[in-house]
């Protein structure tokens, strides 16, 4: 599936004290991460905010159709650049491989033009939004509540929530859709806030098709609904009822848990295998991450050996999601040595296909193989939560008479390379990791 890059974090345009410059900074690491084994990048929300007295982010959006051209709320740009600049970005991208998610902001709006009483509640709310791209106008019509919807699924905050059920936004949504695919350039949508409207909106997005390379193809699309396996899964079986191109969803609760394994001494690895998750019920539907601009800088960092969470989903099933802020700011990416987020997207890239098997499990110890799919031949995943020693088991593989090199590895107490390992005739073989580490053995 491949392994996609957050590329923003929260007030992430401040670089060297410059705003309005983000879409050039990414730009120039597009090289390096499609060198290491990066196949997506999602962006944050491109369109044209609010509040640019910042940092806005774009989560409060005005103008859909600025992008960074038009001179309103503040400035030409928006908070991360042009228009142009924009361009180049996705370009480069799709040069070098990478496809490209736009972060679709679907349930409200903010910074209207003016104020308008709605005469249903007879109270009056910034509601008239005369956007200079003189497209997608709104009104009171427009948001809850109107004379097609009297209830809201949630609300974002005190910004009016647009109303999905009134046909006029429903076609201006899809046509923002079909106009970021063929006339911007993104191959995708990450669903910001999905809780706050009904899923038939994601589900017609995710079927439309659009014409690229002489082909048909569909929109990729992951929706933030933040809340427990259950409910999250009751979401997105929702959304993808007659769906013939799935959304996916991201793993908050596998997030929790991985956050229990890096921040809390004696977490045992059986509650991290066996937990609810996307990704133990309904690993097709997954996509897997460690940070995000929410839970770094605005709620419940990871504070501990984060790079224990990261070999979790970038060795198991799920699509998994890096954040640029631990990859660059905090230098986890370690480039050209096994012990870093380098090594473990390469990990999944080359080796990382088929099933999972759990070949152990105790408190402290955990052995895992993928059996192979395709061009990758698959691998074995040692996890260590020991704080003091190495730890190994003897395991049933299902490669007989066969020979293992560590490919990447880790420890908080002991960098040296674990020893390379053999298999017997009947597939049986003894893996170690590190103490409070990993360690990732691929067939010679």
């Amino acid at each position: 599936m491949g392994v996609m890059m957050q590329t923003f974090y929260w007030d992430c345009p401040r670089v060297d004290g410059k705003e309005f410059q983000w879409w050039n900074y990414i730009n120039r690491e597009i090289p390096y991460l499609a060198k290491a084994g990066f196949t997506s990048l999602w962006l944050p929300p491109v369109h044209k905010a609010a509040n640019l007295g910042g940092p806005s982010m774009g989560y409060d959006p005005y103008d859909f159709y600025d992008l960074g051209e038009f001179d309103q709320k503040g400035s030409i740009p928006t908070w991360f650049g042009t228009r142009s600049e924009l361009s180049q970005l996705i370009e480069s991208a799709h040069r070098h491989g990478l496809s490209v998610i736009a972060d679709m902001v679907l349930n409200h709006n903010s910074g209207a033009d003016a104020q308008e009483v709605n005469p249903i509640t007879g109270h009056s709310r910034w509601t008239l939004f005369n956007p200079k791209s003189e497209r997608f106008p709104r009104n009171w019509e427009s948001f809850h509540p109107s004379m097609y919807e009297s209830w809201d699924e949630m609300t974002f905050g005190d910004m009016p929530d647009l109303s999905h059920r009134n046909p006029y936004v429903y076609a201006e949504l899809l046509k923002l859709a079909r106009w970021l695919i063929e006339e911007v350039g993104f191959d995708g949508f990450r669903y910001d806030f999905v809780k706050g409207y009904g899923a038939n909106t994601i589900t017609a997005i995710q079927e439309y098709r659009y014409m690229k390379n002489g082909a048909y193809h569909k929109p990729y699309g992951v929706a933030e609904y933040w809340d427990n396996a259950a409910n999250t899964l009751n979401w997105v079986n929702a959304a993808n009822f007659s769906n013939s191109n799935p959304v996916d969803a991201f793993d908050f609760p596998l997030r929790e848990l991985l956050k229990g394994l890096c921040d809390s001494y004696g977490f045992s690895l059986k509650n991290l295998v066996n937990g609810e998750s996307i990704l133990k019920a309904q690993p097709q539907s997954t996509v897997t991450f460690v940070e995000n601009h929410d839970l770094r800088d605005e709620g419940r960092p990871i504070d501990n050996d984060k790079l224990l969470a990261y070999s979790y989903i970038l060795t198991h099933e799920g699509y998994p999601c890096v954040f640029w802020k631990d990859y660059f700011n905090y230098n986890l990416a370690l480039r050209d040595t096994p012990n870093g987020i380098d090594a473990l997207v390469g990990v999944h890239e080359k080796y990382a296909g088929g099933d999972i098997s759990t070949l152990y499990l105790s408190d402290d110890l955990y052995i895992m193989q993928r059996g192979g799919y395709g061009n990758q031949p698959g691998l074995i995943y040692v996890l260590n939560n020991h704080g003091e020693r190495w730890q190994g088991e003897w395991v049933n593989t299902r490669w007989t008479n066969a020979s293992f090199q560590p490919v990447a590895w880790w420890s908080k107490n002991d960098l040296s390379r674990p020893v390379e390992q053999s298999t017997s005739s009947d597939g049986r073989g003894q893996f170690f990791a590190p103490p409070r580490g990993y360690a990732v053995y691929a067939l010679k």
